[in-house]
């Protein structure tokens, strides 16, 4: 029984997605489908796969997706898909810590990828009322024909509590600090040659931040990236710095005390439970060229539903009808995140002569019926979506990457005589 309501749920996905994709589905697959009963198991399971693996490459993967255990998904994605899917107004779901750059680039973007660091690549140092940090992300997952128009590199830091000294009231310890630091990233340009130099580098972004807050810091890394990702530079990673401005060239003991409330390395937290959601995280935005950006508009959704209302009083003429796609059923669930499924709908009925308005014919729709009806040689016009709306998809793709993706065409808003 599983594997029946596994292979229809395909076999329903393959109806829905690869609607007017002439030719992805090869017409003796069609035929072998409509003559199911004379298959063999072999047969049916061979013609499964293949359209498993075709409906993948709609979604730009090269084979099933199977994460492990340890797979993280960052809640900052999370949050992005639920502004992303959300109808009516945007902005007033945006992540608080979501940077105005990032805010712009995601509107323009159909893809999002969320990369965390390599840690067995990262480099620490506290020294001097400064703490610095080399660390690397690698962005081979990303598609050569992805445009990354902007990222962010995002660092959470927790807010920093005073000690007690020798000279300070037992008022004054446990308080948070009044003071400020500043947190620099550069973009590294190779290994020094000389062991203890300093690399060399180019500041992207900086901040003097408060330290009596515990918040994410985002900053903006685009530069960076999209000459990484275009082919135009090497990518050498990051180096973070975070500077003590009030304590002296001495206090290096302080300044590892202070920079411990950054997270930019697990070595310097003993909470190791919370470090999978805290660490650093780099974030792109980019566009395959393929359909609306992620943060799209569903103004025409109310219109479309209320004019399908309409058709519906007609109960054998063409309109849509309900299907919802289960990603559990067909196992998908193990990689796609949100949502659990979605409504695709379909469309099926009658186009009688004549054709009502409220079936959207087009001329050569109204033509062929009007032919139809003296000559039933020639078929009626067909029931088929006029109308077609995205949803967004936050899974987790071969290489473990989180990724948030607008797909076009995936949900029937409309549907007419053509």
């Amino acid at each position: 029984m599983v594997a029946v309501v596994r292979s229809l749920m395909v076999l329903l996905l393959a109806q829905v997605l690869l609607e007017g994709a002439a030719g992805l589905i090869p017409e003796v697959g069609r035929r072998k489908y409509g003559e199911s009963g004379k298959q063999t198991p072999e047969q049916s399971e061979s013609l499964l796969n293949e359209f498993e693996l075709r409906l993948l490459n709609m979604f730009g993967l090269g084979r099933r997706p199977t994460p492990s255990k340890q797979a993280v998904v960052p809640q900052y994605m999370v949050d992005l898909y639920h502004m992303h899917s959300a109808n009516g107004d945007h902005s007033s779901k945006r992540p608080k810590s979501m940077g105005k750059h990032a805010e712009r680039a995601a509107s323009k973007a159909n893809t999002i990828r969320s990369f965390h660091h390599e840690e067995s690549m990262e480099a620490l140092a506290s020294l001097k009322g400064k703490t610095t940090q080399q660390f690397y992300f690698n962005l081979t997952s990303i598609p050569a024909e992805e445009l990354v128009t902007s990222a962010e590199l995002r660092i959470y830091r927790d807010q920093v509590i005073a000690t007690a000294t020798p000279n300070a009231s037992s008022t004054e310890s446990g308080v948070p600090t009044g003071g400020f630091h500043r947190m620099n990233i550069y973009e590294m340009f190779g290994v020094p040659a000389t062991p203890g130099a300093d690399p060399l580098v180019r500041l992207l972004d900086t901040r003097l931040v408060q330290d009596s807050l515990s918040r994410w810091e985002s900053f903006d890394v685009s530069p960076a990236i999209s000459q990484w990702t275009s082919g135009k530079g090497h990518n050498h990673g990051f180096l973070v710095e975070v500077l003590h401005p009030e304590e002296g060239g001495g206090a290096g003991e302080h300044a590892q005390r202070r920079g411990r409330h950054v997270r930019v390395s697990r070595s310097l937290h003993q909470d190791q439970d919370s470090w999978s959601q805290a660490r650093p995280l780099l974030v792109t935005y980019g566009h395959d060229g393929r359909g609306d950006s992620v943060l799209h508009r569903r103004e025409k959704r109310q219109a479309a539903l209320r004019k399908q209302r309409r058709k519906q009083q007609h109960k054998a003429i063409c309109k849509r009808h309900a299907l919802y796609v289960d990603f559990s059923d067909v196992g998908w669930n193990e990689w796609i995140v949100a949502p659990p499924g979605y409504h695709a709908f379909y469309c099926h009925g009658e186009c009688p002569f004549p054709l009502a308005d409220h079936l959207n014919a087009t001329n050569h729709a109204i033509v062929q019926t009007l032919v139809n009806s003296v000559n039933s040689n020639i078929p009626r016009a067909c029931c088929v979506p006029t109308e077609l709306s995205p949803i967004s998809l936050l899974y987790l793709d071969e290489y473990e990457k989180v990724i948030l993706k607008n797909y076009q065409d995936m949900v029937v808003e409309g549907c007419g005589c053509r």
